[in-house]
């Protein structure tokens, strides 16, 4: 057995004075001894430390280790011990500040830095980041431990699993997120949330400044995001009113079209009159503070409401659920999700009609 051959080993280095010895830790062999202090060590006398051989704990590997306990003890006595030979290149640990940095570089390679990609950097991937301990090593422990800190089926939860993947895979982990992500998806529009055109029209009228009412009518009429409105082609707009050529914004450039188309005149949106704010900054910014506005003119709804309402009036005439998604510059799953109440009850109907007139056919050729 190689205790054996150890303590025989042991026992010759003892008889020759070589004051070393070798000892069996785990699979591995080592060396002890007395020794100078290591390079990196606060104490400056010599003192019993372990010489890592690299040397796995066999047999047939104990006579290298004892040639090797040899040479350490003359080259001790004479005074020309050096640890170089035995230690290994210090490597510094990647932190996870390290890896999210490395990410960040990654990620603005591969995209221009700007308002629309700085902020979503800033959301999705830098507010999750941050949940994680930034001194310590990436590991799925570390990143397990920030996504069950968050609460189960809800935005942030999503958020942060998507997040911490896309970090995982960077640095080389496999993170599994299939049973923490949840089941999280946008609240279902509710009919009771909902107010009437005619409320909708009052509510313009209110409005005393009459940039911020045209804003509201573009919005109103097109179902546009908070910050649209600022991205438009006015130039194209003055030429077909019912279409709005949205360059950029969220989800890129798109038309929308005007539902109710008589809500342009209704609302004279072919006078432009844009509020003068500051666009000098993120579309998530430009947002904020037009729904700031409106909330100080005690606007009993919010902004993305008259969005919500443009979308079930598009069900109401009859637009089919894939332009209708794409015009709002989201996909039919969050379009049918978020609407679902007026969809499934229109659709009810038209199949309800279908039967109808194809027993009515059926009655006929009799």
């Amino acid at each position: 057995m190689i205790e054996k051959k150890i303590q025989a080993a042991n026992q010759r280095l003892k008889a020759g004075r070589f004051k070393i010895s070798i000892q069996k830790l785990g699979e591995s062999l080592y060396l002890v001894a007395t020794l100078p202090p290591k390079p990196s060590s606060k104490r400056l006398d010599n003192h019993q430390q372990r010489i890592a051989l690299n040397l796995p704990a066999r047999i047939d590997c104990v006579e290298l280790a004892e040639k090797e306990a040899r040479k350490v003890a003359v080259l001790r006595d004479c005074g020309q011990f050096d640890w170089d030979s035995y230690l290994k290149p210090t490597q510094k640990v990647k932190t996870i500040g390290d890896w999210v940095e490395e990410f960040e570089r990654d990620y603005f390679q591969r995209r221009a830095r700007n308002y629309k990609t700085q902020t979503t950097w800033d959301t999705e991937y830098l507010y999750s980041f941050r949940r994680l301990p930034e001194e310590s090593a990436l590991t799925l422990e570390e990143l397990n431990r920030a996504i069950t800190s968050t609460e189960p089926d809800t935005k942030t939860r999503r958020r942060v699993c998507l997040a911490l993947r896309s970090l995982a895979r960077f640095s080389g982990l496999t993170l599994d997120i299939s049973q923490l992500i949840g089941k999280y998806s946008p609240a279902r529009v509710k009919p009771r949330d909902l107010p009437d055109d005619d409320f909708i029209c009052q509510s313009f009228k209110k409005i005393p400044d009459p940039t911020w009412r045209w804003y509201f009518g573009m919005v109103a009429t097109f179902g546009l995001r908070n910050h649209e409105p600022f991205h438009l082609d006015l130039n194209s707009f003055a030429k077909n009113p019912t279409i709005a050529p949205i360059m950029e914004g969220k989800t890129g450039a798109r038309q929308v079209w005007a539902y109710h188309p008589d809500w342009v005149e209704k609302f004279g949106l072919t006078e432009f009159s844009v509020p003068d704010i500051k666009r000098d900054r993120s579309n998530r910014e430009i947002g904020g503070a037009c729904s700031k506005y409106f909330k100080k003119q005690e606007l009993p709804f919010t902004l993305l409401t008259l969005r919500h309402c443009w979308a079930v009036r598009t069900i109401e005439y009859g637009l089919d659920l894939s332009l209708a998604s794409k015009q709002m510059g989201h996909s039919v799953n969050v379009h049918t999700n978020l609407y679902h109440h007026w969809i499934d009850a229109r659709h009810h109907q038209a199949a309800y009609d279908r039967i109808l007139t194809g027993s009515q056919n059926s009655k006929e050729n009799l």
